[in-house]
């Protein structure tokens, strides 16, 4: 199990994204992953993380229910950099269950699959970025991880939009076609709508997170 105790350096919120995916794999070799839900904010960590460690763990939740554009970018993806980006699937869930009853659609389709993918990890890296929502307005760039009871890596905490764009611009990289037709944030088929930032993500309903990334704060 990570340790809680662990003392992180004090200016850690002032460095760069690459700065922070290099210490999370340094600090926790071997037992860090990041999670890839294909968005322009994965384009940019992917990067980042194979170019400090090509055998780093990658691994993405599939519902079943992604865009076909989606699966595209995960086999170009692949290719880009040959490596195999680890499939994490929940249970099969009956068709219609989205309708029905979104809450235990999620933690079938996405919680159980995550809280799995977690298990043998001490520390997991996400593409979460602060101006994404208010729930998300805090987010350290490094933090303990109370959820799921390990560290937590967002490097991405104090980019923008732009930031990303002008990453994946300079460095040619794929990135999930679904962007460029107005979809800023992108899920699953079911509950995605074109929409900046994430008000395309849950559409008609009052739901901000899926609950993979609960309220974010800062330490």
């Amino acid at each position: 199990m990570a340790n809680l105790q662990r003392s992180l350096p004090a200016d850690l919120e002032s460095w760069p994204a690459e700065r922070v995916v290099e210490f999370a794999l340094a600090e926790f070799s071997g037992r860090v992953g990041l999670a890839c839900s294909f968005q322009k904010e994965e384009s940019v960590l992917l990067d980042m993380l194979y170019e400090l460690e090509p055998g780093a763990r990658v691994f993405a939740i599939d519902t079943g229910h992604l865009f076909p554009e989606t699966y595209e970018l995960w086999r170009v993806l692949e290719r880009r950099y040959d490596t195999k980006i680890e499939r994490v699937e929940g249970a099969p869930v009956e068709d219609g269950l989205w309708e029905k009853n979104p809450d235990l659609y999620l933690a079938i389709a996405k919680l159980e699959p995550l809280n799995r993918a977690l298990l043998d990890l001490d520390c997991w890296v996400t593409g979460i970025r602060r101006d994404q929502s208010p729930t998300r307005a805090n987010a350290a760039k490094f933090a303990w991880d109370e959820q799921h009871d390990l560290w937590k890596a967002n490097p991405l905490a104090d980019w923008t939009d732009d930031d990303c764009w002008a990453y994946i611009r300079e460095r040619g990289l794929p990135y999930n076609a679904l962007h460029d037709q107005g979809y800023d944030s992108i899920g699953d088929t079911h509950s995605t709508q074109p929409g900046k930032g994430r008000e395309g993500r849950w559409a008609g309903s009052d739901r901000t997170e899926c609950g993979i990334h609960m309220t974010e704060s800062a330490t």
